[in-house]
């Protein structure tokens, strides 16, 4: 026999399964069901937030990465800054 567990690594007995079935067959209220998602929140109101890779000397990077940590702030939103700066300037 198969051996089931939950997420948590709980085992799940033939007595719970049960309960489970039935609680399925009954349906479910969508509308108090929590939803779900993955991945980091969008930065956006559109709902979408583009990746943008960029490549930088090691010097750079550790500068930045030093700056980063000592503004407790990340690494992406200083560029995000830096970014949006320049975009201003060259406007």
């Amino acid at each position: 026999m198969t051996e089931f567990k939950t997420a948590d690594g709980d085992g799940l007995t033939d007595e719970i399964i049960g309960e489970l079935a039935d609680e399925a067959e009954c349906g479910y209220d969508l509308s108090k069901a929590t939803k779900v998602t993955y991945g980091r929140p969008s930065l956006g109101a559109a709902g979408i937030s583009p990746r943008v890779q960029i490549r930088v000397d090691p010097d750079l990077a550790d500068a930045l990465k030093a700056r980063a940590k000592q503004e407790h702030r990340s690494v992406s939103e200083i560029a995000r800054t830096a970014l949006r700066e320049y975009i201003a300037r060259a406007a």
